[in-house]
């Protein structure tokens, strides 16, 4: 099983595959919570030169209420990360199933919410 799907954004820099990706999360509910530039913490951390990377992470607040709900310990695996990594020819834009990193949990209620996100991070990934 693959655990992101993906896409490359031909001829797009990283900046706008940016704010294209957090515009189509926005549009399917998303926000973006978190930030992690990974070519600057290499950077800063170990001076390790690298091309662009950034992880989003991802959180639709309905989604995640329903999921907390049904599994309290779910939050260990929130937000959903959307990661853009600069490649040749532009950006690459990968986003986790959710339904794959669910699977370890045993919970069938967790498993329909887990589709039903994965279906709105699909969407916004295209839509980019």
């Amino acid at each position: 099983m693959t655990y992101t799907f993906n896409r490359l954004l031909s001829g797009v820099t990283i900046d706008d595959a940016d704010m294209r990706v957090r515009d189509a999360l926005g549009e399917q509910g998303f926000g973006v919570l978190t930030e992690i530039d990974v070519k600057a913490t290499m950077k800063k951390k170990i001076d390790v030169d690298m091309d662009g990377y950034r992880i989003l992470g991802a959180c639709n607040p309905n989604m995640a209420h329903q999921a907390i709900g049904l599994e309290p310990r779910i939050g260990a695996m929130l937000p959903c990360n959307v990661i853009l990594r600069q490649v040749g020819g532009g950006t690459e834009v990968s986003a986790i199933d959710p339904v794959a990193s669910m699977a370890a949990v045993e919970n069938s209620g967790l498993h329909a919410v887990a589709g039903e996100v994965r279906d709105m991070l699909r969407t916004a990934i295209e839509a980019a």
